[in-house]
């Protein structure tokens, strides 16, 4: 398989440190083309940044993932003590890198215990940025499908919503409305039929490649 464009990853995690130079040059050998590495707070984005300047097929997103707002990364509590504001505010800069060409990753997720309330207003300033900007977004949706679609049919960004879980219906207007749907490994599980169901209704130009590594099945 020749052209393949990874729509999320996290290639800059510390997981990867001790073999990412060659994880790197293999990829165009099994057919990669591009790499959009996604963020997930003001912590690891300098990775990211790093990443996409040192090689030339990685493109960079910047954002604050919801699940940041409840873990203690010493990068983040140190300078910013929780406020998300303070942090949105000082990624801002990043954005002029032309390196950056996504907002993300970004959204809602309600599996884990993060207060609904605070990720809700982190993840709709978001949507307000990537709007301003005029720059697509990297959305992750994790049991939280209401409120997620509630934002993007007020805001209607363009972009991918990573890892689709939601449904072969909302799938048709998302797609109507410009969201590309993001599909790992995890597809061929013989359990995947949700998937198999959104694949088979949609246009296969909505569908996109995703590994979101080291998290999900490649």
């Amino acid at each position: 398989m020749q052209n393949i464009f990874d729509t999320h990853a996290h290639y800059s995690s510390h997981q990867f440190d001790a073999d990412r130079t060659q994880l790197m040059a293999a990829l165009p050998e099994g057919g990669v083309v591009g790499v959009l590495e996604c963020a997930t707070h003001s912590g690891d984005a300098s990775r990211v940044l790093e990443l996409a300047h040192t090689v030339p097929f990685v493109h960079a997103a910047v954002g604050i993932h919801p699940e940041s707002l409840i873990e203690e990364d010493a990068a983040t509590v140190a300078v910013y003590h929780g406020d998300w504001r303070a942090e949105l505010n000082a990624l801002r800069p990043l954005f002029e890198d032309n390196a950056v060409v996504a907002v993300g990753e970004i959204g809602l997720d309600h599996h884990w215990p993060v207060p609904r309330q605070e990720q809700y207003d982190l993840f709709e300033a978001q949507l307000q940025l990537a709007a301003e900007l005029d720059l697509p977004v990297s959305v992750h949706d994790r049991e939280a499908h209401a409120e997620m679609y509630e934002l993007l049919r007020r805001y209607k960004p363009r972009g991918v919503l990573h890892c689709y879980s939601g449904s072969a219906e909302d799938a048709a207007w998302l797609t109507g409305q410009g969201m590309y749907l993001g599909f790992g490994g995890a597809v061929t599980y013989k359990g995947a039929k949700r998937a198999a169901k959104v694949l088979a209704a949609i246009d296969p130009q909505w569908a996109v490649l995703e590994t979101d590594c080291p998290y999900m099945a490649p």
